[in-house]
């Protein structure tokens, strides 16, 4: 808990989530977001960088064996994970949004072997599809994937249900609920919009379908 609220805290500090309900945002997915989230503003800022190392490396050793590898979802954890990999002392590989289609054609960049178990690092889980690609990527490639650690997750009832069919495990070091929270106790939001960030962290696809969504409270 006192990991996801600090973090809570930096990624406000940082820019590295935005929280505008009066303005919402428009996702790749078509989704329209009362938040949005850059976490590789992180890496600008050394104090916030390294705690976010640090902490994805308390929980790499509290919650998997130690594994041989440590992946990184491309691209936005890939800094992330050579700073846990390079710490730790591990080999680290990234696993692409998509194969190439030119040279070797890699899927997965760096040398893995058959058996090799491996941490995936994230920056951000959303409904959990990229993510788990991922992990299939891996898996196909005959590698034990121990599970998943994530700077930031949203919680969506989706990625809960995706990654448990996966049967894989997520860690985050922050999440929704204390973001919301440090977001109002600094007051970085006002109060009256928690109902309109709970409204759409429920069903987030279909959240501006009702325009009364927008009415709870001014900027």
């Amino acid at each position: 808990m006192e990991t996801s609220v600090k973090l809570a805290s930096y990624l406000l500090q940082s820019k590295a989530i935005i929280i505008d309900p009066a303005n919402p945002f428009t996702w790749a997915s078509g989704w329209f977001s009362p938040i949005y989230c850059d976490n590789r503003k992180t890496l600008s800022y050394p104090e916030i960088r390294d705690f976010i190392r640090d902490s994805f490396i308390r929980e790499i050793q509290a919650s998997f064996p130690r594994p041989d590898i440590i992946a990184g979802v491309a691209t936005g954890a890939i800094a992330h994970a050579a700073l846990v990999a390079g710490t730790m002392g591990l080999p680290l590989i990234y696993v692409r949004s998509s194969q190439k289609s030119h040279g070797m054609e890699n899927l997965i960049e760096g040398d893995i072997g058959v058996g090799q178990t491996v941490v995936v690092i994230e920056d951000l889980v959303s409904t959990g599809g990229s993510s788990l690609n991922a992990v299939s990527a891996l898996r196909n490639a005959g590698m034990k994937v121990l599970g998943m650690a994530s700077i930031f997750t949203y919680g969506f009832p989706q990625a809960v249900d995706n990654f448990r069919k996966a049967d894989i495990e997520l860690v985050s070091l922050g999440n929704y609920h204390d973001l919301i929270e440090q977001a109002v106790q600094t007051g970085y939001i006002q109060p009256e919009f928690i109902k309109t960030l709970e409204d759409w962290r429920k069903d987030p696809a279909r959240w501006l379908q009702n325009p009364k969504n927008l009415t709870h409270g001014k900027n």
